[in-house]
């Protein structure tokens, strides 16, 4: 199963409600993650900023296998095809600034988080990426985000290095790992002023 964090408009069955915490700048933290390395980067953001988290889902996941997976990633991207997906934001109008986690896949933004950015106006939203990646950095990530979100303000990203699938390392956001990503997440935060 495939899971994400982000914010546009959708199309499912899963719906998020939002809290009454955070009135004055209500959050949205919406993610993707395999190896559930970004959602241990989106489950810190929550804890520090309170705001609601969820997980993107496609109507038809993608397959366990990961070469299967490349194969079907690289497919979508080079047809331009976006993935339908399950989960559907019925409230977006109330969130202010969306935080948006995904893992960097072939140098590229997540076809999920395409469909998401695609189906969702951010329009006149605070949009604050975070990453994962296996140590080859954002890639055309943000450049993609920009041109998918144009009438949005898109903050500096986070980024930070997470497991190497290919080499069979999972998660890997535990112990002293997720410590080291926690102190960098925090000096992350404080320079964008959140």
């Amino acid at each position: 199963m495939l899971v994400f964090t982000l914010s546009c408009q959708g199309q499912a069955e899963k719906t998020v409600q939002h809290s009454t915490e955070n009135k004055a700048q209500p959050i949205l933290i919406v993610y993707v993650s395999r190896t559930n390395n970004t959602r241990a980067v989106a489950q810190m953001i929550q804890k520090k900023t309170g705001g609601e988290m969820t997980a993107i889902e496609l109507q038809d996941p993608y397959p366990e296998n990961y070469q299967e997976i490349v194969a079907q990633v690289a497919e979508e991207n080079e047809t331009g095809f976006l993935p339908p997906l399950q989960t559907k934001i019925n409230n977006l109008d109330h969130y202010d600034t969306v935080f948006i986690g995904f893992p960097t896949w072939g140098m590229q933004l997540p076809p999920p988080i395409k469909s998401f950015l695609t189906e969702y106006n951010l329009s006149g939203k605070t949009i604050i990426p975070f990453n994962t990646n296996a140590g080859y950095g954002l890639g055309s990530t943000i450049r993609t985000i920009n041109e998918l979100c144009p009438n949005s303000k898109i903050v500096e990203a986070f980024s930070v290095e997470g497991g190497i699938e290919r080499d069979g390392i999972l998660f890997v956001m535990e112990g002293e790992k997720a410590a080291q990503v926690e102190e960098k997440l925090d000096d992350w935060l404080a320079k964008i002023v959140f």
